[in-house]
């Protein structure tokens, strides 16, 4: 019997895998810093991976 194996994460289709950026607010604070905020993907929640459908899978026609 093949050992188990766990399901492959699949790439996010709405941020193509690049779940998490960093955006400038413009402009920097009185130390000399740049301001950043962090924005994630809201489909995958900052991980680019999405799950994968298992509707019809292992369905014979």
């Amino acid at each position: 019997m093949p050992p188990h194996s766990h399901p492959q994460a699949h790439i996010c289709s709405n941020c193509n895998g690049h779940a998490s950026v960093a955006i400038t607010l413009g402009g920097r604070d009185r130390h000399g810093h740049l301001r950043i905020i962090t924005a994630n993907c809201r489909a995958c929640h900052g991980t680019g991976t999405s799950r994968r459908s298992t509707a019809g899978e292992g369905a014979r026609a």
